[in-house]
């Protein structure tokens, strides 16, 4: 009796919504966030994203956010929830769609995302940047990208494959070189960690081209964290510090 009325709790937390590929998944969101899972075309193929709308009267700013090499996980649809908190209507694609969704297995999920085809990746974020824009909730001139980890990268790389951003976040993401920095039109914000030697001592140099070709990049890298510390919440204040500066970047870049 006991596990049939967990299966039927489960069950009542999933709302269809009509008209659309979209349900609503209440045991990830915060009372006063509406998200949902939804799907669109991206060439021949269906990607599926996870999308977290702010309870407002206008139209909010919209946020694509990149997911870590890992897939689609319960810290990246926190993160969506949170910018949805911020004021932002905000989504993460799975970008693992065409090869059926992010597995349950971790080493699996990463194996698949190092054989993904950049074309392929740009052209599922432009899916997604295309989808954003065509929801009326959302400021469609007020779009911008974050990424952790892989999708650090992967924000970066997209920053300079689509001119209608008007912000870029990377969380401990590598950067693109330089005939690639140069197609950046939106300002940029990097958050990287000290003890990320792999990362982190490559950004000065990132630095340093971003403002020979005139482009706006701020960065900061966060003292006593390791990789993933936004994930991790090594130091809880600093992980609170460096995401409070995500959202300030946003609002500032975006609206509020």
């Amino acid at each position: 009796m006991a596990s049939r009325r967990r299966a039927l709790g489960l069950l009542a937390g999933l709302t269809l919504v009509t008209g659309a590929s979209a349900w609503r998944l209440s045991r990830h969101a915060p009372a006063d966030i509406h998200a949902e899972y939804v799907k669109f075309r991206s060439g021949k193929d269906s990607i599926t994203a996870y999308v977290a709308y702010p309870e407002r009267s206008d139209a909010a700013p919209g946020v694509i956010v990149i997911h870590e090499i890992f897939g689609m996980s319960d810290f990246v649809r926190d993160r969506v929830t949170q910018l949805a908190r911020a004021g932002f209507v905000a989504i993460a694609p799975d970008l693992l769609s065409r090869r059926g969704g992010t597995p349950s297995d971790q080493n699996q999920a990463v194996e698949l995302i190092r054989g993904l085809n950049p074309d392929t990746l740009t052209q599922d974020l432009d899916a997604t940047y295309t989808y954003l824009k065509g929801i009326r909730a959302v400021r469609a001139d007020r779009i911008g990208v974050i990424g952790f980890c892989w999708g650090g990268g992967q924000s970066f790389r997209y920053a300079t494959n689509n001119a209608g951003l008007k912000g870029f976040v990377v969380c401990y993401g590598p950067g693109p070189d330089s005939a690639a920095l140069a197609r950046i039109h939106a300002p940029g914000l990097g958050v990287y960690a000290q003890n990320d030697a792999r990362i982190s001592l490559s950004v000065p140099a990132t630095d340093s081209l971003m403002k020979q070709l005139g482009k706006s990049y701020q960065y900061r890298i966060y003292p006593g964290v390791g990789h993933g510390f936004l994930r991790s919440r090594d130091i809880p204040a600093v992980a609170d510090t460096a995401w409070t500066a995500v959202v300030q970047f946003f609002h500032a870049h975006l609206g509020a």
